[in-house]
């Protein structure tokens, strides 16, 4: 920082208060900023370099996080110095990012700049002190602060100078003060992967501070060294020990081949030739993601569903029809002295009740805090919707496939699968080939059975065909004499089966038809026949708790609703029956 006193002072943020955005900063949130600079912006607008008005010094305390502004000489920058010190601006706030919040509390950010604004979020954000600088209080001067390696330079005095004065001034001063530059004044120069790489080769060079002659370094005022010598020149008076011959580099080359790794044997050679911080040489790996990546099913189909299907306010689904397909239902012709006959058809009835879907998760709250690379309690409820929504749009299709006496079963009488619905709404037809068939003779079959059985769906619309990955390839690779591709295209598939699109479903894979025999390979039906109801409160709801005696964070996402095809035959489901 420059050495001279703040322009103001006060509190960029004070802990334990609420926020008016409701978020409360706990203590040492922001305990890692302690000692850096940020800029100061005029009301967190990154949009105009111009709104940049200076920097701010932080200091972590136990109330919160101290302040100090140093103003530029920008007219912006003056005329908000002067606002400041005729306390018009009295508030400040701070832009954080990498925040990690348990539930209201910030536990976690990284400051990036502190703004003066009218009215901040933090009541207790607040400057406490002005400090009015007289005239001539203070020499000309320029500083240098370098910060993450960018140098910003920032003039205190009244007459500027031009740029080429300005860059042959910091020239002759960096020269006159690098030959008795302190170790320390070096190091605060370096960015940290800069300050790896000199520590990782300082250690590979010197074993502890007994290895530098007295004439290289001697102590400085302030407690730090004075480096006399340049650790990048040869110098006879270095240990033997310290320098790898071309035989031994063979011997660690050897042992590498042998072990099967390069690292792994010169970690094993480290210590004889007093090599340390060998962990420079070989950084951790970093994450390409912010996050991890979930291996995962292809849900393509699951969001097709969710938006496909028809919702109802409320769970309890009662269907009611008359069945007039039968000859008794017909309307008849009278003959003179004859006994008029009354029709009698049969009233078809059915009510859904609802049930509960759920999905639980606990994490231990030590990991909670631990884990600062991304939010991981966002991650985690991000998880737990993704596999709840795919679980129910699996039982709507097919069931979640769980054995009935399973305790953790859907029942099926409640949200009532479609591909093994009663024949009043899902029609069952069969595939049939012979024993030896290829595959391109069942895409055939397929094709045919599909195109033949479109005249018993009696459902609203176009449909859409939910099959396996497996069947639309086998109908995309279908040829016809000359070799050329029948359908080049899924559209062109779905063209001639007459449906609406085709959507694969990767857990239709291995799932079986109504008889428990047969394997599944497709479900023609307009999800809007399908009919998923919740009362109010029943919908998809995200509970947090704490369990205090296990330290854990508990997630629970849960629904509670009912599904049924609401119209006679609506659907059908084919299976791929092999004969003899």
């Amino acid at each position: 920082m420059p050495n001279r006193k703040p322009d103001f002072e006060g509190w960029a943020t004070k802990n334990d208060i609420k926020c008016t955005d409701g978020v409360i900063i706990r203590k040492d949130a922001f305990k890692h900023n302690d000692g850096i600079v940020v800029p100061m912006v005029w009301n967190h607008y990154h949009n105009d370099p111009e709104n940049v008005l200076g920097k701010v010094l932080l200091h972590n305390r136990n109330e919160g996080v101290w302040a100090s502004g140093f103003f530029n000489n920008t007219p912006k920058a003056s005329h908000a110095k002067e606002l400041v010190e005729h306390g018009d601006i009295t508030s400040l706030s701070i832009y954080a990012n990498k925040v990690q919040k348990n539930g209201e509390n910030v536990i976690h950010g990284d400051i990036k700049e502190v703004s003066l604004v009218l009215a901040g979020a933090n009541e207790g954000a607040k400057i406490t002190s002005v400090v009015l600088h007289g005239d001539g209080t203070e020499a000309d001067e320029e500083i240098i602060i370098n910060l993450g390696g960018n140098q910003f330079t920032i003039e205190h005095a009244e007459t500027k100078e031009d740029d080429t004065d300005i860059e042959d001034k910091n020239t002759k001063e960096n020269k006159n003060t690098n030959e008795n530059k302190t170790v320390k004044d070096v190091l605060d120069t370096l960015n940290e992967e800069q300050a790896r790489v000199v520590y990782g080769i300082i250690g590979s060079l010197v074993k502890d501070e007994d290895d530098l002659d007295d004439k290289d370094i001697e102590q400085s005022d302030d407690g730090g060294y004075v480096m006399k010598h340049n650790a990048f020149e040869g110098d006879n008076k270095m240990k033997e020990q310290n320098t790898l011959t071309h035989s031994e580099m063979k011997t660690i080359v050897d042992d590498a081949k042998r072990l099967g790794s390069l690292k792994e044997s010169v970690l094993a050679h480290a210590q004889d030739y007093g090599i340390e911080n060998i962990d420079y040489l070989f950084p951790d790996a970093r994450a390409v993601t912010n996050r991890p990546e979930f291996i995962k099913r292809d849900t393509t189909w699951v969001s097709k569903v969710m938006s496909g299907v028809h919702k109802s306010p409320f769970s309890r689904i009662k269907s009611v029809f008359a069945d007039i397909t039968e000859d008794e239902a017909r309307a008849k012709g009278y003959i003179k002295g004859n006994l008029k006959k009354d029709e009698v058809f049969t009233l078809l009835k059915r009510t859904t009740s609802p049930t509960t879907i759920y999905k639980k998760q606990k994490i231990d709250r030590d990991d909670v805090i631990d884990i600062t690379d991304f939010d991981v309690v966002a991650w985690i409820k991000s998880e737990m919707r993704l596999m709840l929504d795919e679980e129910i749009a699996r039982a709507i299709l097919i069931g979640d496939g769980r054995i009935s006496s399973s305790d953790d079963k859907i029942k099926e009488d409640c949200v009532r699968p479609i591909f093994n619905d009663h024949d009043l709404y899902t029609v069952q037809s069969q595939v049939t080939v012979t024993s030896g068939a290829t595959e391109a003779d069942k895409a055939k079959q397929f094709i045919t059975t599909a195109i033949r059985s479109r005249k018993h769906y009696k459902g609203s619309g176009s449909p859409t065909l939910f099959t396996t990955e497996d069947m639309i390839t086998e109908c995309l690779l279908l040829t016809d004499e000359m070799g050329r591709d029948l359908y080049d295209s899924v559209e062109k598939l779905a063209t001639k089966l007459r449906v609406k699109e085709i959507v694969p479903v990767e857990v239709m894979e291995g799932a079986k038809a109504k008889d428990g025999t047969d394997p599944l390979v497709g479900i023609l039906v307009n999800l809007n026949d399908y009919n998923v109801g919740a009362d109010k409160g029943g919908a998809i709801n995200m509970f947090d708790d704490f369990d205090i005696n296990y330290n854990q964070m508990l997630y629970l996402i849960e629904t509670r609703i009912s599904g049924a095809l609401i119209k006679p035959y609506s659907a059908i489901a084919y299976s791929m029956h092999t004969q003899g």
